[in-house]
């Protein structure tokens, strides 16, 4: 497809061209699920023309998410406890994951897209249940299906033809300015075409939508806030050169949550990970993804360290900045700078320490992970320390 005016590629894209098939039974079970006349038995019908299907939504229905009492053994009763609405969406995703190959195909990493899909989906979904402001298993599948439209634009613009570029979705802002100015059209008004055309709910469909931070602050949709604020916590995940203390920034900024809450969220995510991975046919290696995080973590705690060892005579200004005698002889700047400082470093560190708490309590001491986040939270300790005695002797001397 050459480059072609914006509004004409995405009229095609709403008529279905050049987007994969769904299967058919996930389309009729949308279609039977849509009806407030179908029964429990129709649905069934439909779901045992696909067997593997059908084996999926069985191990869904007595996975640890609906935390149930008896085993159900029958469709009938897994279609009971899934309910319809929740069935249609899963059938629809399960379809839309199959959809799609695995591995590496040229540049794009499909194994890596749907792993960093997958924690989306459910850090969206933890997200949901904490704020009560959207629909838990919506916020799933909108976290999962976020950036669909790229494994489309991939295959309409990409496979098989200009293969040497990159498809790294963050920053996501420059990737999308840039399959603008190339295809005229970027992934996520691809991705919105797609779902409408495939019948997804429009609160989902709306979560393609990039949000200005006016619209994060503002009346705007939980769904999407929620979905933004598991992109961030994705990107902290997966992408390099972003600071860990970036969960909790925007935490705060996009849903007024505390640090107790993000790290609570985060660490759920990797508890479920591995069994919602086997649901989507995904290997995922859990370990690896939190040493990752760790690492992540203590490159935050020898930024800390830096600025801790360099406050304040450090920072260069074109001004004379305070320093410890002038602290010493009271001046008051001097002592506003540095609780200052002071304030800004305990945030951060008061976030990486309480990760490593709440981290530290839930594994082996004695597995590689638990050493490790032994190592970090014995230096967020000596920190905290550090900086409660430089701050409260300085002070002290600046009151005196």
């Amino acid at each position: 497809m050459k480059k072609e005016p914006r509004k004409s590629i995405l009229e095609k894209l709403a008529e279905g061209y050049g987007l994969p098939a769904l299967s058919p039974v996930a389309l009729k079970l949308v279609e039977l699920a849509a009806d407030e006349n179908s029964s429990a038995a129709q649905l069934v019908d439909v779901i045992e023309k696909d067997p593997a299907l059908a084996a999926r939504l069985l191990k869904v229905a007595n996975s640890a998410y609906f935390a149930p009492s008896l085993r159900v053994t029958t469709l009938s009763q897994a279609v009971v406890r899934i309910g319809f609405d929740r069935l249609r969406i899963m059938a629809l995703s399960i379809s839309l994951r199959d959809t799609f190959p695995l591995g590496k195909v040229g540049p794009l990493d499909y194994e890596k897209f749907w792993k960093v899909s997958l924690y989306r989906a459910i850090i969206s979904r933890s997200l949901a249940q904490h704020c009560k402001s959207a629909n838990p298993d919506e916020a799933f599948v909108a976290g999962l299906l976020t950036e669909i439209g790229l494994l489309i634009l991939f295959d309409l613009f990409i496979k098989g033809k200009n293969e040497n570029v990159s498809l790294e979705l963050e920053p996501l802002e420059e990737m999308l300015s840039w399959e603008r100015k190339q295809f005229g059209v970027d992934h996520r008004k691809i991705g919105a075409c797609a779902l409408r055309f495939w019948k997804f709910p429009e609160s989902i469909i709306e979560c393609q939508k990039l949000l200005t931070d006016e619209e994060l602050k503002g009346e705007g949709s939980e769904l999407c806030k929620i979905c933004e604020l598991a992109r961030v916590c994705s990107q902290v995940l997966f992408q390099e050169g972003v600071n860990f203390n970036t969960i909790f920034v925007q935490g705060k900024n996009i849903l007024e949550l505390d640090q107790a809450t993000m790290n609570k969220i985060i660490l759920r995510a990797f508890d479920e990970v591995n069994n919602l991975a086997n649901e989507l046919n995904l290997e995922m290696d859990k370990a690896k993804d939190l040493i990752a995080l760790m690492e992540k973590a203590n490159k935050a705690l020898g930024q800390i360290s830096e600025r801790i060892s360099a406050t304040p005579l450090s920072q260069r200004s074109t001004r004379v900045l305070p320093t410890l005698e002038s602290i010493r002889n009271g001046n008051a700047e001097a002592c506003a700078t540095l609780q200052a400082v002071a304030h800004e470093i305990r945030n951060p560190l008061m976030a990486v320490g309480g990760f490593a708490r709440r981290l530290a309590s839930s594994l082996d001491p004695h597995t590689e992970e638990g050493r490790y986040i032994h190592i970090i939270l014995g230096e967020a300790s000596r920190l905290e320390k550090l900086l409660n005695q430089m701050t409260q002797k300085q002070y002290a001397e600046c009151s005196a």
